[in-house]
C-alpha cells in the first residue's frame, strides 16, 4: 500500500464496541492487493535464487529485453 495512511470509519454495537470497519474502496483494493503480493512471495519462499546474468539471459531469451 503507499505510504497514505488509511481512513477508516467503525460501526458501533450497542455497547460501544466497535462491531464493524469500513474502508473506502480504493483503500480495500490497495489492501488486497498488499495480501496477494505478500502470498506469492510467501509461496515462493523456497524457490532457486537467479543472479542478474541469468535473469538478464532469460529476459533475452524471451523477447523482454
Amino acid at each position: 500500500m503507499s505510504e497514505k495512511a488509511l481512513n477508516p470509519q467503525y460501526v458501533f454495537d450497542k455497547s460501544a464496541k466497535k462491531a464493524f470497519l469500513a474502508l473506502r474502496v480504493d483503500e480495500n483494493e490497495s489492501l488486497r492487493e498488499d495480501l496477494q503480493d505478500m502470498a506469492v512471495i510467501a509461496e515462493r519462499r523456497n524457490e532457486p535464487k537467479l543472479g542478474l546474468e541469468e535473469r538478464a539471459r532469460d529476459l533475452k531469451a524471451d523477447g523482454f529485453l
